[in-house]
């Protein structure tokens, strides 16, 4: 049998070398070891699940053992799997993703569903809804309500170009571009509206707190589109007061929020002429996640 530390070769079949991987994954201290293991030697070997098990036995080739080794040594050093790997799961969809776009994470799938919950209330006539998304990244969000909403179209604005460019790719390979439009501009700076929702995931870390950040998201994440200025609201300053102009009457804002946020949000949504109707959403482990605002009609 090959030592753990040495990598990957003859001496290992697709199964051992999950195993071996996970090991040294787990020594590292990298949380979810297994669950890494398995997605970086499927992507070396490409395998999906059941290719992993029935070819448990099988030994590695050269070519393959080599590629092991470059995502396991790149996963030691604390790269996100989603970064080897190129791509992230929300919302059920398959996203590509580019070193100018966060990392899509569980928690802001919170924004999209109190955006549907919202959507769901809302009365739009003589035309199909319309959404805006500010700071796009990967076109997560935008994507998402999209695919839900099927007579729906959206902007997704960024200052960032390849950003712009990794969230249309991926609205072509979701069959999602003829409903999409992508725009370079500061915020909203570019649009006009009226706007049904309005949604996004701004910059909300205080800049004295981002080299406190885990290793995956401080060295491997777009600064861009973490630093939210010395208090963390820098970005919510200048997006709510630009949304509330461009909603359309009974239209709706949601925004992530980082914890402990939510409450000052709702401060400066109302402060900006919107209503706060309701209380904000909690993720999966209770933090307010997603904050809402409305445009009342006249």
């Amino acid at each position: 049998m090959v030592p753990l530390t040495t990598g990957f070769g003859p001496g290992h079949d697709v199964e051992s070398a999950r195993r071996a991987l996970a090991a040294r994954l787990r020594s590292a201290g990298i949380e979810e070891a297994a669950l890494d293991a398995r997605l970086l030697v499927g992507a070396a070997l490409e395998l999906d699940l059941t290719g992993m098990v029935t070819q448990a036995s099988r030994q590695l080739t050269p070519d393959e053992a080599t590629r092991l080794e470059r995502y396991a040594q790149r996963r030691l050093a604390h790269e996100p799997v989603a970064r080897i790997l190129g791509t992230r799961e929300f919302w059920g969809m398959p996203l590509r993703l580019s070193e100018a776009t966060l990392v899509p994470r569980p928690d802001t799938e919170t924004v999209v569903e109190l955006a549907l919950e919202i959507f769901r209330g809302l009365a739009i006539s003589g035309r199909g809804p319309r959404i805006a998304d500010i700071g796009v990244g990967s076109g997560a969000i935008l994507l998402a309500l999209l695919r839900e909403i099927p007579d729906a179209f959206g902007v997704g604005t960024d200052v960032s170009l390849m950003a712009l460019d990794t969230a249309s790719d991926n609205a072509v390979a979701l069959g999602l571009a003829r409903r999409a439009g992508f725009v370079a501009c500061s915020y909203l700076a570019a649009l006009r509206g009226p706007f049904d929702l309005i949604v996004s995931n701004p910059p909300y870390i205080p800049s004295a707190e981002i080299p406190t950040l885990s290793i995956e998201v401080r060295e491997h994440d777009p600064r861009l589109a973490l630093d939210g200025g010395n208090d963390g609201y820098d970005a919510y300053r200048v997006l709510i007061p630009q949304a509330a102009e461009r909603l359309a009457p009974g239209g709706a804002l949601i925004v992530e929020a980082g914890q402990g946020q939510a409450r000052t949000i709702e401060t400066l949504m109302t402060a900006g002429g919107l209503t706060v109707d309701r209380p904000p959403k909690a993720d999966l482990a209770g933090i307010p996640r997603a904050v809402s605002a409305r445009k009342m009609p006249p």
